[in-house]
């Protein structure tokens, strides 16, 4: 089932899908590594929910929770 980077929970692994569609945003999120195809770990959420810590590629990315949910992944079985 394909959800959105967003909904993800701690812990949780999943496939990068579809980036936004917003060419700027998708543009800055590949120079970064987010990638489709990449796998991700979804880290924490700030404490007020903005913004989430995801792992990729070795190194640690925050994102904003709108850019989060723009992004389309796939849970994967860890």
């Amino acid at each position: 089932m394909n959800i959105s980077l967003s909904e993800l929970q701690p812990n949780e692994e999943a496939v990068v899908l579809e980036l936004p569609k917003e060419e700027q945003i998708a543009n800055r999120l590949r120079e970064m590594g987010l990638l489709p195809g990449t796998t991700i770990i979804f880290v924490r959420r700030a404490p007020l929910g903005d913004p989430i810590e995801i792992r990729l590629r070795g190194y640690s990315l925050s994102l904003r929770q709108n850019e989060a949910a723009s992004i389309l992944v796939k849970r994967t079985q860890a």
